[in-house]
């Protein structure tokens, strides 16, 4: 397949130029190869390690949630440089979605673990850079039940803080860092909170404001929207794909 279609394809699919993010997500296609798209290889970060692995399976473009340039403008040096020459020693393209990708109704970080929690999705909440990038629903089970089903999807080691009901009822989901949106899960009615990781004060602010909060770490959380959209394409264009997996624990 042509690399311009698809990244064509994929902004019009994940609403790249319509949904607000930070600066340095540079959303879209970052890296271009020859080309064409004979195998794709999903994986959350941008890094040396993803690159080796996407070299190694064959993989002429690597879909990341995070990209090339969170730190900002830097020179081709060190291990930047190493990553970029890498991709094009390969001829590996690499296409980013940040919070088009946590947004996304179908493929989307937020609603594909929602799904697979049994959440009943109502509507959307929690306000970054002008989107509403979480969601929340309905799902009535004990709170440690709420817990177990995340370890057991994710393979992750939870962390929950029971500050909220006993039996979750509204549950609210913003995959990664997502720490800092507690009190904006409160105001949103939420009685039980998922998602990856926060600051140390996050605990105080559950605490205090009486939820269930679920730590289930930035990658572990974060995994499933790029095997969603890689699933999406294979179906869509009979593209073969893999995971590649390089797991932080955090």
């Amino acid at each position: 397949m042509e690399l311009v279609e698809l990244a064509r394809y994929l902004d019009n699919y994940l609403r790249v130029p319509a949904v607000g993010d930070a600066a340095e997500a540079v959303n879209g296609l970052q890296v271009a190869n020859s080309g064409k798209v004979t195998r794709v290889g999903a994986a959350v970060d941008l890094n040396e390690a993803t690159v080796r692995l996407a070299a190694g399976q064959g993989v002429d473009l690597l879909l990341v949630h995070h990209g090339l340039f969170w730190g900002g403008l830097q020179p081709l040096t060190g291990p930047h440089y190493r990553r970029v020459a890498e991709l094009l020693r390969h001829d590996i393209a690499v296409y980013s979605a940040h919070l088009p990708l946590d947004v996304h109704p179908e493929v989307g970080n937020n609603s594909v673990l929602a799904r697979a929690l049994g959440v009943t999705i109502r509507s959307a909440f929690g306000d970054h850079h002008g989107e509403a990038i979480g969601v929340w629903g309905d799902l009535a089970v004990p709170r440690e039940a709420l817990r177990d089903r995340l370890a057991t999807h994710l393979g992750a080691t939870v962390k929950l803080m029971p500050f909220g009901p006993v039996t979750t009822q509204r549950v609210g989901i913003v995959t990664g860092s997502g720490g800092a949106l507690i009190r904006q899960a409160a105001e949103a009615g939420l009685d039980s909170y998922v998602t990856g990781e926060g600051a140390h004060h996050a605990y105080f602010d559950a605490e205090e404001l009486g939820l269930n909060v679920y730590f289930a770490g930035h990658y572990a959380t974060e995994t499933v929207g790029v095997k969603a959209l890689a699933e999406h394409l294979a179906a869509r264009f009979a593209l073969p794909w893999v995971f590649l997996d390089h797991p932080t624990g955090l």
